[in-house]
């Protein structure tokens, strides 16, 4: 005879369950391609789109942030198509890279333009005093026609450099040369009078150019006696 427990009854008088999960309905991804009545302007340098397309007037607070989202999303869409269309793509061991073209959009700066530095007690002075590069223009620096008449271009150097003074031009053939030619007419009278005798060839340069300064000086003494002379007459 079998017996009949209340759990047994309680389970058989249970009703049945439902184990089926409900599912969720996913939203639908907005589209790849983007569609605008004025095509946007690119700049991808900086990474930059813009939309020149103007927003439509809309009061409804939820719809306006809704419409800024939509907009945002347009516009970095376009920005990548554009890069994934245009830029080269290379595969390196770090990854893959995509190379970015020069920027054409100026930004501001974001440091504002450096201030000109004090000048030091000596440039002061030598502008004051039209000393070294601030001789010649009264203004401060030399203007560069100024420069150019005391200098004289050395087709061996290639260089410009100055007609006087330390290494100029006037003093070639003083012992800088690595070869020195020598005048054979010159040497013959020099040996005949025993003048030659414990001379420098290499120094021959120099010799000519301060027996020169020793000419013109003794032509200034002369004139200006001479100047003075009619002056008392």
């Amino acid at each position: 005879m079998a017996t009949l427990t209340i759990t047994d009854t309680a389970m058989s008088e249970a009703p049945a369950q439902n184990t089926t999960i409900p599912t969720i309905s996913k939203p639908d991804r907005p589209p790849v391609t983007v569609s605008k009545p004025t095509p946007y302007i690119f700049d991808l340098g900086h990474l930059l789109a813009i939309d020149p397309n103007p927003l439509p007037i809309n009061s409804n607070t939820t719809n306006r942030n809704e419409l800024l989202r939509s907009t945002a999303r347009d516009g970095a869409q376009c920005l990548l198509n554009e890069l994934l269309s245009t830029r080269p793509i290379t595969s390196t061991p770090d990854g893959l890279t995509l190379s970015l073209p020069p920027a054409t959009t100026q930004l501001p700066r974001w440091k504002p333009l450096p201030k000109p530095k004090p000048p030091t007690k000596w440039e002061a002075f030598a502008r004051k005093k039209g000393i070294g590069k601030f001789g010649g223009a009264a203004s401060g620096g030399a203007k560069l026609e100024d420069r150019r008449k005391n200098m004289v271009y050395d087709e061996e150097s290639g260089e410009w450099v100055r007609k006087w003074g330390y290494k100029g031009k006037n003093k070639e053939g003083e012992g800088n040369d690595w070869l020195v030619e020598l005048d054979e007419k010159k040497a013959k009278v020099e040996d005949k009078n025993g003048e030659a005798e414990g001379r420098n060839v290499r120094m021959e340069g120099k010799r000519e150019r301060m027996e020169r300064i020793r000419r013109q000086e003794r032509r200034e003494r002369s004139n200006a006696k001479r100047g003075g002379k009619k002056g008392r007459a």
